[in-house]
Formats: structure tokens, C-alpha cells, sequence
């Protein structure tokens, strides 16, 4: 029998020391001390006097925080012939046909014994209980072989190819077998096949673990108990779990955790079994004597007997793996062991909880909760789930849940997010069963989830929330409206639901807190239950909503309406969600759309007519019809509700001044007239109404401001006000439709033109108005380009062509003036992106059009309009000064900010303006990378795209930029090497030169040009007294950050270069001044920094990352190598 192995006891109240100490010398207990762990051990190490040393060494506290090496595929250097321990001749295997198993996935194959198990369970396509069924016959008929081929199978699935020989002698020495296989283990990559990748590999994982359940599962009724197999298995795996080599502990301890799960199985049928014997032993034992049969209760005593023994058997069994292997292994140094033994440990609770559903086994998943690796943690906490979901086992786990509540709450805020939902799940298992041990501060933890980045994280919450919060119960009283009307089941839900998100204080937040409840809560899509809130006047024992409550609920609910109707999930919120919709889904949008469609056809006007006043309101009220199935205006014959939504537009057009307000109705009036519906005549003729009014209203208010100005009289505030108002109105109506047809581009632009001409200051419009009057004209030369392409008819194209052309060329000629010496800001800013979208809507793809009319309108800008974008961009974007105003203000102003350098940076990737305009933004990178960043970032990457040496020229040009101010800030131009605006920019060097990525065949030409233009530059400005070195000559410092992205014979090609410009012997001293030519020259002499080209295709496959600490790798070649800047 084999010896038993105890643990230390610990409380489970006492903290966990492995978590305490970072792991610090409890990781791998079998780790030695004779060597350094960080010293790989090969075979000829290990033969070399230490027999005992295995080939590969974890380090433990390097393992627990780095992941594992991926093997590379280069193949190892050959050892000195002298160095070689000379190998016994083993018998030459016969040769196996190839092509009958071709390698899969390029990878080893570990042994070509087609008789053995290894490589019957990774190849074969029986099914594993017929593998294991033939095993079985072999042990049978010879138990020895059989055990010896077993072991064997252990020994080759942790990728060994050392062969155990079969005239072992018994009882096995474990310790020697595992002695020699680990000096013949001397594979030095790394891999085995647990942990190799692809699908024949994950195949074979899954064939091992049900092999080594399966086996036991077809021996579980004789072979397991003759206490040879089980003993000389256990010991074995017992022995290579507690193995140095990673391979041996990582396969052994999934073999014996596995062997665990399948013997809990067996325990659990022979105690079902011994509980029905012993209630008929007791039956029978009762009976009557005269009734009772004699041979029957001795056979079920004895039956009892075997099976209270075999019983005892297996918990020994269970008890000397669990103490020699799980208390070991559960925190070992590498994380997939630590979950493997976490998976299993909650299967055992589950299955066999009479037995492991103890606070002596709970607290090593307590502890483990603990762990630094995510998919160890969620282990943990998959373990646990499945328990507290029984009610009969909420007793058991109540000290438990009063030891570790604190941390399952806090792992809900965990960076993992699959592990904080879990947590939450769990959570919310504990308020189910024992409601009392969560506090207030726990459960409001959980609350914020709802508004959380992640959807499965906000989806978990909002299951919280349900469970605590918004269920309904059976002591809710009904309650009335002040008309005797019944309120809807959900109203007290809607009514707490809109208390929380007002007390969540995140009120822009509405469509992600819709978002969170709706897959499960159906009061967010109970639109009647809201639509009774707002319209009907409360009861006598109800609360009146005040307005704070009224523009929640109307929010939620156009939130809700918003994505039954179109199923989009909110921006910003990530989800595993596929972006394809299968039919059934779209098919439940639609109906969810004709649902609400029918009941705000109804609705929607009274809401309009009742907040009419209150912009805020409106704002999303109207936002409403933009989801509308508007067919069912005709279908449910509902015309007059169209007409009573029409007239409400018109209405509000014409009260309200609110930007959000009339671009909301303009957008909603752009989605009543679609063509092809059945309502489009309606609306179409209600449009041209509003449109009408609209036109009429700016024809009757600039004749009267013009009559003012030409009278020589000064316009009062409400001819100001007048005048501003109706252009705002135009403007945001020609944002969605076209106003052409009303001819309003040659009034429009008079005004712009009397501002850009500047002749006379006092005739122009108010600079509000006159930046709506910009907007105006830009939408009209868009539409006029949409009539072209799309309704001009061949008769008349000649004329629209011209005019629209002469249109361009003039509105662009004010609006470069008005960009580059405009009156004031608003008029410059309105003017700028005006500027930019136009040139994107007549680049040069109207060059390529089949049309030729169409061809002749494409816009070439000149160098000097390129200088006035720049010089904008230049002054508004980039002016330094400090700004003192509120945050939401400066917030404000930053968005502003970053989208006129969208709008600039648009224009380089599209390559309408040349990239070396990019050189003077690209200089913020490093400066200003908190707030732009990301847009130069992507404007990098694009630019390299377009063409990689005029980039890299850009790029020169930048630094180039950059050096000279520093020079003219100093009157003698000498740059101090240690100043901090020249460390700076060597720091944006270096960011710019790891744009060029890894591959340096690809980037060779661009790196080269970098450093001859570099050359040139340095070395151009020579001082009068002819030893002094170029006053230039610091910037080679700056040059030197790209020499690692040079090829070694284009570092020689630089040199050349180098010498010819400035002679090696050329400085006759080595003053300080020298220095930089002197450290350019090393560095492009000597190899430290030289690398080898690296093909376009990575050579290697990366192994999946043992840490959660590891950054995510970018496939993209740029993000992989430009990590964010965090300055």
C-alpha cells in the first residue's frame, strides 16, 4: 500500500499566507535550492553530476508574475562535440509511414508508436470507452504490461518521448522512474502538449481528461480495488505532480485532479448503493421469523459489508491525492495548475457534498479568491455558483459566506470582466439565500454596475437590482388616476427606476441604464405604464411627479424606444455580442417596432401638445417618430394622428430657438418624408409647409434689416434677434433637407461676401447670424452636388453645373479670406469647417467619376489655402495658454478643439492636402498626447499608408521644426543637450520611430531617408571659424533614436553618407560640442543595436498568457508597437 502524505492543518479563519507573501516561497514547495531557478536545466546539466536536476526549473516568483516563455521554433544550436556524454544505442524503431499521420499543426509528435496509448488516444477516432475497453483486456490478461503502457501514456501526454521499460520490478519505484524521465526529458522549448495550440491539440486535452475518467468509470466495479492499479497510478501521478518539470506537474495534476472527479463519481454511486442495502437489510431485519429468509440477510449483510469497505477504500484513496496533490498544486507557481484544481474542487462539492462541502475544503477557495490571475479567480468563483443555487446546501456554506463575502463583493469590481460578472451572479445567489449578510454599502457596490463599459457586467447588475429592488410583490397596493383609471402593474417599478437613476447623479447616462435592464425587465418597455404617468393627473394616494422626475422618465423612455426599434446597443458600451442579427432577432425588433409605433401614434401628440413649452422635453419627445413603422399610419387608418404630429412640428418650429430642439425636428421631419412610404404625400406637403414659412420668415426679416442698413439706421436688439433667428432656422433646415428650390444661395452668400470684403464693417449681420449664414451656403453648393449625381436632368446639367461651380469657387474664396483674417472667432470657426468638408465632398474621386460634368467639379486646393488650415489649426488648437474656465466649459472647449483637428487631419489621410503639411502637428504628439493623442495617432498611421519615405520626410520634418524654435529661443542658437525641451524632444523621436513597427525590411528606404535628410541638416549651418563643430550638429542626438530600426548594411550605406558630408577627421578636438558626432558615429559603427530583418509575417505563434497583467496584442502592426502615451 502506499504511504500516506499529510498536510498542514490551517484554520480557515486565518489569513492566507501564500496571498499575504506574494507567493513568495510557498509556490512550488519542489523547488530546489541547490541552483538558480532561473538557470534553464538541460540533459547535460543534469547528467553532469546532479542525476536528480530537472531539465526545465520554474522560478517561482517569476512565473506568478510574467508569463511563460513561447517556445521558438528555430532549432537549437549544436553542442561542441567535446561537451557530448556519449548515448546509449536504443533499438532502431521501425520506420512509420508518414503520410498515414501527417503532423498536425506542424507540431512534434512525441512518439510514432502506433500500439501505444498516447498516440491511440491523440489520433484514433474510436471512442475513448472502447480505447479504454481494450485496455481493460490487456489488463486482464497481463496487468504488468497493461500498467506499464498506462504509465507510459502519463509520461508521453506531458511530452516526454523517455520510454519506461517493461521488465520493471515490483512493487515500481516511482521515484526512479520519474528520475530518469526527467534527465531524458530534454526538449527545450517549453511546450507540451496541454499547452499547445490549435484544434487537434485541445481534441487530444479533452480525449485525456475523458480517458482518465472513463478508465475509471469501466474499472469502478473490481480493478480499482485490487490495489494494484489505483496504488501504482496514484503514486505515480502523486510523484510527477510534485515534479520541478513543468510539463510532468502540469499534466500529473490534471490527470490526478480528473482521477479525483471521476472516483467522487464512484464514491457517490457506492454510497447511494449502501444507503438502499442497508434500508433492506433493515426491512429484511424486522421481518417476522417465521417470514424472513436467512440466506437473504446474510447476503445483504455481506453485500453491506463490501460495500461499506469499498467505500472506505476510495475515500482513502481521495484523502491521501487530495492532501499529496490539491493542497500542493492549489497554489502552485504556474495558473493553469491553480485552476485546474479550483475547476475541480467545485465539482466535487457539488457531486459529493456530504463529503467536500465542509469549511475545510471551502476555505482553499476562499483563499484562492485571492489569486492575481483572472481565469484562476473565475475558477473560484465557477466553483462556487453551483452551490449556492441549491437550497439544501445553504446551511454549509453560511460560515463560509460570513468569512468571504467582503471579497466576492469586492470582485465585482474586478478589471477582469468576465470575473465581475460572475461575482455579481454569485452576489446575487448570496442575497438569495442568506439576505441578511449583505449591507447597504455592499449592495450599493453593485448598483453603480448598471452604468458599467461593459454590458455583461451592466446586464449582471441590473439582475441584482431586480432581485432586491424592482420585483414586483404581492402587498403593492393598486392605485388609482384622478379619473378612477387603473394604474399598470409596473407603474411603482417605473416610479423607483426613475428615483435611482436621479439619485445615481449620472443623468446622460439614460441609454445605458436602458440598456442594462431591458433583455430583463420588461418595465422598460412598458410604454403605456409610462406614457400613464406623464399624461394622466395622479390620484388622491399618489405622488405627483415634479419636473426633475418627468424629463427622466420621458428620457428612459425614448432610451427604450431607441433600441426595441433598432437593437443597437449604446456607443461606448462593449458587449461579446455578434454585429450580424440572425432572423429571428430582426424579426422581434420589428414587431417591438409596430408595438410601439401603435402606441405612440396615439400617444406622442398629447405628450407634445402637454410639454410644448419645455425644450428639453421636446427635444426627446420628438425623437420618437424617427423609429415609427410609418406604414401603420395608413394600415390602422390613423391619418389624423399624422396630421395632429405634423402641425405639433410646425408648431414647435416656430416657437422654439433651442439648437437641440429644432435640429431634432428637422431630423424627425427628414424620416416622416421618406419615399416609398405610404404617409410621404402628407408630410411632404406639410414640409414644404414649414420650409415655406420658414424661407418667407429670412426673406421679410433681411429685406427689413437690409432697408435699415441702407437707411443709414442702426438696428435694435429685436431686429438683431429677428435677423439671427431665422437664419439659425435656415440653416438647421437645410441640414436635412433641400432648400435649392427656394433659391437662396445668391441672398445667402451676398452677406457673406460683404463680411469677407470688409468694405463696409457696420452693413454686415450680426457674427451670429453670419455664421449661420456660412452653415446655409455650405449645405446649399452639398445639395446642389446631391441634384447633380442624382435628379438633374441631361437637359439643363450644363447650366446647374456651372452655376454650382461658380458657386464653389466663389464661397470659397470668402471662406478662406473669412479662416484667415475673419471679424471674430465664431465667423473664422463657422468658415474653417466649411472649408474642410467641402474639400472632402469635392476631392479628386469627382475626377473619377463616369460622369463628365461631374468630373469638372473637383476642387484643387492651392498651397497657400493648405497654409491658411494650418495656421488655424496652428492658433486654435494648439495655442498653450491656460484656460480658467468651469470644467464643463473647458470640456466644451476641448471637444470643439479636437474636432477642428479631425477636420484638418481628415484632409491629410484622404490625401487632399500633402502630408508634410502633418509635419506641424505632428510635433504635439508627445506635448499634447493627453488631449489629441489619439487622432495624430491615427492620422501616423494613415500617412505611413499613403507613402512610407514622404512620411518619413514629414516625420524629419517635424523634429526639424521642433530643433530650429529651440535654437532661435537662444540668442547664440546653441541648444543645451540637458534642457528639457530637447529631452523632450529626443522622447518625441523615439515615439516617432517605433511608428515604423518591427519590420525593418519594409521601412528600410523611409529609416534611411530619416537619416540622410537628418545628415544634411545637421551639418548644413557651418560656423565662420572653421574647428568649431556646425551649430546643427545636436541634432544628430535626435538621429540617433532611429538607429535601431536600421539594417546592419544600411548602417554602413549611412556612414558613407555621413563621412562625405562631415570627414572623419574633420574635428580636430574632441570638445564637447563634437560629442554628438562622436556618439552618431559609434552608434552607426559598432553592432550592440543592430537587428536582424524580421519577415512581414511573424515567425511564431504566441502561447496564451499566464498573467492578466499582460497587455493584449494588438494584431495591428502600429498599436503593437506604439503602446498609449501616458506622458
Amino acid at each position: 500500500m502506499m504511504a500516506r502524505r499529510g498536510g498542514k492543518r490551517i484554520r480557515m479563519d486565518d489569513p492566507p499566507p501564500e496571498y499575504e507573501e506574494l507567493h513568495s516561497d510557498a509556490l512550488n514547495e519542489s523547488t530546489s535550492d541547490a541552483d538558480s531557478p532561473t538557470k534553464r536545466m538541460t540533459r547535460l546539466r543534469a547528467r553532469g553530476g546532479v542525476r536528480d536536476k530537472p531539465p526545465i526549473i520554474d522560478d517561482d516568483e517569476d512565473e506568478f508574475f510574467a508569463p511563460v516563455a513561447r517556445k521558438r521554433k528555430t532549432p537549437a544550436t549544436r553542442k561542441p562535440p567535446g561537451e557530448r556524454k556519449e548515448r546509449v544505442e536504443r533499438p532502431r524503431k521501425e520506420p512509420v509511414d508518414r503520410g498515414h499521420h501527417e503532423r498536425i499543426d506542424n507540431e512534434r509528435e512525441i512518439t510514432t508508436d502506433e500500439n501505444s496509448l498516447y498516440y491511440i488516444v491523440r489520433h484514433s477516432k474510436n471512442a475513448i470507452a472502447s480505447i479504454v475497453d481494450q485496455w481493460i483486456e490487456q489488463y486482464k490478461t497481463n496487468r504488468e504490461t497493461a500498467l506499464v503502457a498506462l504509465m507510459q501514456f502519463f509520461i508521453n501526454a506531458s511530452g516526454c518521448k523517455g520510454k519506461i521499460s517493461e521488465d520493471i520490478q515490483y512493487p515500481v519505484d516511482h521515484t526512479a522512474i520519474i528520475r530518469r524521465m526527467t534527465e531524458e526529458f530534454d526538449e527545450e522549448s517549453g511546450e507540451y502538449p496541454l499547452i499547445m495550440t490549435g484544434t487537434q491539440w485541445r481534441k487530444f486535452k479533452n480525449n485525456f481528461c475523458d480517458f482518465v475518467q472513463t478508465l475509471v468509470k469501466q474499472c469502478q466495479y473490481s480493478i480499482i480495488y485490487d490495489q494494484f492499479l489505483m496504488d501504482n497510478v496514484i503514486s505515480l501521478l502523486t510523484g510527477l505532480s510534485d515534479s520541478q518539470v513543468r510539463a510532468f506537474r502540469h499534466t500529473a495534476t490534471l490527470a490526478a485532479m480528473k482521477l479525483m472527479t471521476a472516483l467522487v463519481d464512484v464514491a457517490l454511486l457506492v454510497s447511494n448503493n449502501f444507503d438502499n442495502a442497508a434500508k433492506q437489510f433493515e426491512a429484511e431485519r424486522v421481518k417476522s421469523r417465521d417470514r424472513r429468509a436467512s440466506d437473504r440477510l446474510d447476503s445483504l449483510m455481506t453485500k453491506r459489508s463490501e460495500l461499506e469497505e469499498n467505500m472506505d477504500e476510495i475515500k482513502s484513496m481521495l484523502t491521501y491525492m487530495f492532501k499529496s496533490v490539491f493542497v500542493h498544486r492549489y497554489r502552485d507557481s504556474l495558473p493553469d495548475i491553480r485552476a485546474i484544481c479550483m475547476a475541480e474542487i467545485g465539482i466535487w462539492m457539488e457531486n459529493y457534498p456530504q463529503n467536500f462541502l465542509d469549511d475545510s475544503y471551502l476555505k482553499y477557495i476562499g483563499w484562492t479568491l485571492h489569486d492575481k490571475i483572472g481565469e484562476v479567480r473565475l475558477r473560484c468563483l465557477q466553483s462556487l455558483l453551483p452551490l449556492y443555487e441549491k437550497d439544501e446546501l445553504k446551511g454549509k456554506l453560511e460560515l463560509f459566506t460570513s468569512k468571504f463575502k467582503d471579497r466576492i463583493v469586492a470582485m465585482t469590481l474586478d478589471k477582469e470582466f468576465e470575473v465581475s460578472v460572475h461575482a455579481v451572479k454569485l452576489v446575487i445567489s448570496i442575497l438569495k439565500i442568506h439576505p441578511e449578510i449583505l449591507a447597504d454599502k455592499d449592495c450599493e457596490i453593485v448598483y453603480e454596475l448598471v452604468y458599467s463599459s461593459h454590458r455583461g457586467v451592466a446586464q449582471a447588475a441590473a439582475e441584482f437590482l431586480n432581485v432586491r429592488l424592482f420585483h414586483l410583490t404581492a402587498d403593492m397596493e393598486e392605485t388609482k388616476t384622478k379619473r378612477g383609471k387603473l394604474r399598470l402593474p409596473n407603474t411603482p417599478l417605473v416610479r423607483d427606476l426613475v428615483q435611482f437613476f436621479i439619485e445615481s447623479e449620472l443623468h446622460e447616462h439614460g441609454a445605458y441604464l436602458v440598456d442594462s435592464f431591458i433583455d430583463s425587465n420588461d418595465m422598460v418597455r412598458d410604454w403605456e405604464c409610462m406614457t400613464d404617468l406623464l399624461l394622466e393627473e395622479p390620484g388622491p394616494n399618489e405622488e405627483v411627479l415634479d419636473n426633475k422626475q418627468e424629463s427622466t422618465l420621458i428620457e428612459i423612455m425614448v432610451s427604450s424606444v431607441k433600441q426595441s426599434a433598432t437593437g443597437e446597443v449604446p456607443v461606448g458600451r462593449a458587449s461579446n455580442r455578434k454585429c450580424t442579427l440572425s432572423a429571428k432577432e430582426l424579426k422581434a425588433i420589428q414587431d417591438e417596432k409596430s408595438k410601439l409605433t401603435e402606441h405612440f401614434i396615439v400617444t406622442l401628440p398629447s405628450l407634445l401638445e402637454k410639454y410644448q413649452a419645455d425644450s428639453e422635453k421636446l427635444a426627446n419627445l420628438l425623437a420618437v417618430p424617427q423609429y415609427f413603422d410609418l406604414n401603420l399610419y395608413t394600415t390602422n387608418r390613423q391619418e389624423g394622428n399624422l396630421q395632429a404630429l405634423l402641425d405639433r412640428i410646425n408648431q414647435v418650429m416656430s416657437m422654439h430657438t433651442g439648437r437641440e430642439v429644432l435640429e431634432t425636428c428637422a431630423k424627425t421631419l427628414e424620416c416622416l418624408c421618406a419615399e416609398g412610404s405610404a404617409s410621404y404625400t402628407r408630410c411632404n406637403i406639410a414640409r414644404s409647409n414649414i420650409i415655406e414659412g420658414a424661407v418667407n420668415k429670412y426673406k421679410d426679416a433681411i429685406e427689413e434689416w437690409r432697408n435699415l442698413i441702407q437707411g443709414e439706421e442702426t438696428p435694435n436688439e429685436d431686429d438683431i434677434y429677428n435677423i439671427t433667428i431665422t437664419l439659425k432656422v435656415l440653416s438647421i433646415l437645410y441640414s436635412s433637407h433641400n432648400l435649392n428650390p427656394w433659391d437662396l444661395f445668391k441672398s445667402l452668400f451676398q452677406d457673406v461676401e460683404e463680411a469677407q470684403s470688409k468694405e463696409n464693417v457696420d452693413r454686415c449681420l450680426p457674427n451670429e447670424a453670419l455664421a449661420y449664414c456660412i452653415e446655409a451656403c455650405y449645405f446649399s453648393i452639398s445639395w446642389g452636388l446631391y441634384y447633380v449625381e442624382n435628379d438633374c436632368e441631361s437637359v439643363n446639367v450644363t447650366d446647374v453645373v456651372a452655376e454650382l461651380r461658380n458657386n464653389l469657387d466663389t464661397f470659397m474664396a470668402a471662406c478662406f479670406e473669412l479662416t484667415r483674417d475673419g471679424p471674430t472667432v465664431q465667423i473664422q470657426e463657422a468658415a474653417y469647417q466649411s472649408i474642410c468638408d467641402l474639400l472632402i465632398i469635392f476631392s479628386d474621386k469627382l475626377a473619377r467619376s463616369e460622369i463628365e460634368h461631374i468630373r469638372g467639379l473637383e476642387y484643387k486646393s492651392r498651397m497657400d489655402e493648405h497654409l491658411i488650415l494650418d495656421n488655424f489649426v496652428q492658433h486654435y488648437v494648439f495655442s498653450l495658454k491656460q484656460d480658467v474656465a468651469q470644467d464643463e466649459t473647458r470640456i466644451e472647449e476641448l471637444h470643439k478643439k479636437r474636432n477642428f483637428l479631425a477636420c484638418y487631419c481628415k484632409l491629410v489621410v484622404y490625401n487632399i492636402i500633402p502630408t508634410m503639411r502633418a509635419a506641424s502637428i505632428f510635433k504635439y504628439y508627445v506635448k499634447c498626447y493627453n488631449d489629441y493623442g489619439d487622432i495624430i495617432k491615427a492620422t501616423l498611421g494613415k500617412a505611413r499608408e499613403i507613402n512610407k519615405v514622404n512620411f518619413a520626410m514629414t516625420l524629419l520634418l517635424s523634429l526639424i521644426t521642433v530643433f530650429k524654435s529651440l535654437q532661435e529661443q537662444h540668442e547664440d542658437g546653441i541648444v543645451s543637450k540637458s534642457s528639457q525641451e530637447f529631452i523632450d524632444l529626443k522622447e518625441l523621436a523615439k515615439r516617432f520611430a517605433l511608428t515604423f513597427g518591427f519590420d525593418a525590411l519594409k521601412n528600410r528606404e523611409s529609416v534611411a531617408a530619416i537619416h540622410r535628410g537628418g545628415i544634411y541638416f545637421a551639418a548644413n549651418k557651418q560656423p565662420e571659424d572653421p574647428v568649431r563643430a556646425p551649430t546643427r550638429l545636436l541634432f544628430l542626438e535626435v538621429l540617433n533614436e532611429f538607429n535601431y530600426k536600421l539594417l546592419k548594411q544600411d548602417k554602413k550605406v549611412i556612414m558613407g553618407c555621413l563621412d562625405k558630408i562631415i570627414p572623419p577627421g574633420m574635428p580636430s578636438s574632441r570638445a564637447e560640442e563634437w560629442q554628438p558626432l562622436v556618439l552618431y558615429r559609434n552608434s552607426l559603427l559598432h553592432g550592440e543595436t543592430d537587428q536582424a530583418p524580421v519577415a512581414s509575417k511573424r515567425a511564431y505563434t504566441r502561447k496564451r498568457r499566464d498573467h492578466d497583467e499582460e497587455e493584449e496584442e494588438e494584431d495591428d502592426e502600429e498599436e503593437h508597437n506604439d503602446p498609449d502615451y501616458r506622458g
